[in-house]
C-alpha cells in the first residue's frame, strides 16, 4: 500500500489499523531545537479521542503518546520523531456478523477489490481511528508553526445538517471552541446542533456537517505554484481526511452568484484587502489575509438503521445492521483533525519557504 505519507519537506507517515496492536506515525523534517509540549500533546488527543461526550463513540480509548525517537529532554533532534498509540480498548467480535458483507457507505468493497484482502475489524486501515496519528503529529507542526511563524489555526463546528452557526472568523478563540461538546462556538446553535445530534442518535441514525477554518498571521507568499498552490494542498489534505465529501475556500461556490467586481478583494495602502472573497488565497498565493475555509463531512456510514447490501463471496443480496460503536456525527471529534492536516500542510510549506529564504531577520 502506498499514499501513507503525506509532506515534502515536512513529511508524516502513518501506520497501523484500527484494530490492531496501535497506530502511530513517523515525523520527518522536523527542525532540531524545537521545544514539545507533551501535555499540549495530550491535550490535542483528548479533543479527538472516543467517549468523550454522548455526542461521540463510546468507545475507551487513552490515546496516550509515546514518543519512541528524535527527542531529548522535550527538545528535537532533527532527526525522524516516531509516535506510538496503542489500542487499548478493540471489540472485534462486534464485526464478526459483518465479515462478509459490504459495509454501505464504507471502503470495505474498495478495498476487497484493489487488494484482494482486507481488515474487517472495524474498517483496519480504512478507520477513522487511524486519525489519532495525524492530531499526534499535527500537534508537532501547530508548535513548529508556533514558535517559529507566529501562526495559528481554529477549526469549528459550523453547520450540523440544516443548522448553521453565524460566526466571525476573525474573532473565534479555540476556547469558546471548547466550551461545549459539539465545537461550535455560536452558544445558541451548539444547543440546537446537540440536542438534533441525540434525536438522530435515538432513531440509530447518523448525520454530517460542515466544519469551517481559520489561519490567523500567515504571511503573504506562502505557496508553490503551479500544482502545489497553497489551496490546492489544503484541498488534498482535507479531502484525505475519512468521511470528507467536499473542500471549498474563501466564499467558494458562493462566487459563482456574483460578477466580476463584487467578487474582487480590492488592495489597501497597509497591503491587506477591503474584502476576503478569496479566503486569502490568490494564484496558489497567501495574499496575508486570513486563509479561511470549510470542509464537508458525510453521515457517519455505521448504523443502526436496516440496509441492504451484498455478500463478499456470493453477490447475495442481503439485510445488514452495522453494530458496534460509532459516532453518530463526526463533526466534534474531526475539530482537531481539520486543525493537525492544515499544520501538516503549513508547516512543510512554511520550511519550504524558509529553506528558500522567504523568511529574512
Amino acid at each position: 500500500m502506498s499514499g501513507n505519507t503525506f509532506g515534502t519537506l515536512f513529511t508524516i507517515t502513518t501506520w497501523g489499523e484500527s484494530h490492531g496492536e496501535g497506530i502511530g506515525c513517523v515525523i520527518d523534517g522536523c527542525p532540531a531545537g524545537m521545544k514539545i509540549d507533551m501535555d499540549a500533546v495530550q491535550a490535542e488527543m483528548a479533543r479527538r479521542s472516543p467517549g468523550q461526550s454522548a455526542l461521540t463513540t463510546p468507545r475507551k480509548e487513552t490515546d496516550t503518546v509515546n514518543i519512541l525517537s528524535g527527542v531529548f529532554d522535550g527538545i528535537t533532534l532533527g532527526t525522524p520523531i516516531a509516535m506510538l498509540i496503542k489500542n487499548n480498548n478493540v471489540k472485534s467480535k462486534d464485526y464478526s456478523a459483518v465479515k462478509d458483507l459490504f459495509r454501505p457507505g464504507h471502503a470495505d468493497f474498495c478495498y476487497s477489490k484493489k487488494y484482494g484482502i482486507r481488515d474487517y475489524r472495524g474498517g483496519g486501515r480504512s478507520s477513522a481511528r487511524t486519525t489519532a496519528a495525524i492530531v499526534a503529529g499535527g500537534v508537532i507542526a501547530k508548535q513548529i508553526l508556533s514558535q517559529m511563524f507566529n501562526i495559528e489555526i481554529i477549526a469549528y463546528t459550523k453547520s450540523v445538517l440544516n443548522i448553521t452557526a453565524d460566526i466571525n472568523p476573525l474573532t473565534v478563540t479555540k476556547q469558546k471552541v471548547d466550551s461545549n461538546a459539539v465545537r461550535c462556538p455560536d452558544e445558541n446553535k451548539a444547543s440546537e446542533m446537540e440536542k438534533l445530534i441525540l434525536d438522530v442518535k435515538s432513531q440509530g441514525n447518523s448525520v454530517g456537517g460542515i466544519i469551517e477554518c481559520v489561519i490567523k498571521n500567515l504571511p503573504a507568499g506562502i505557496g508553490e505554484p503551479v500544482f502545489d498552490k497553497l489551496d490546492a494542498l489544503l484541498a488534498k489534505a482535507m479531502l484525505s481526511i475519512n468521511a470528507v465529501k467536499g473542500f471549498e475556500i474563501g466564499d467558494g461556490f458562493e462566487a459563482t452568484r456574483k460578477l466580476g467586481n463584487e467578487n474582487n478583494d480590492i488592495f489597501l495602502p497597509d497591503e491587506t484587502t477591503l474584502t476576503n472573497h478569496a479566503g486569502g488565497v490568490l494564484g496558489g498565493i497567501s495574499n496575508g489575509m486570513p486563509v479561511v475555509f470549510r470542509t464537508a463531512f458525510k453521515p457517519t456510514p455505521s448504523i443502526l438503521v436496516p440496509q441492504k447490501t451484498i455478500k463478499e463471496t456470493s453477490n447475495e443480496i442481503v439485510d445488514i445492521i452495522t453494530e458496534g460503536r460509532h459516532d453518530p456525527c463526526v463533526l466534534p471529534r474531526a475539530v482537531p483533525v481539520v486543525e493537525a492536516m492544515t499544520a501538516l500542510t503549513l508547516c512543510d510549506l512554511c520550511l519550504i519557504s524558509l529553506k528558500d529564504n522567504m523568511f529574512k531577520k
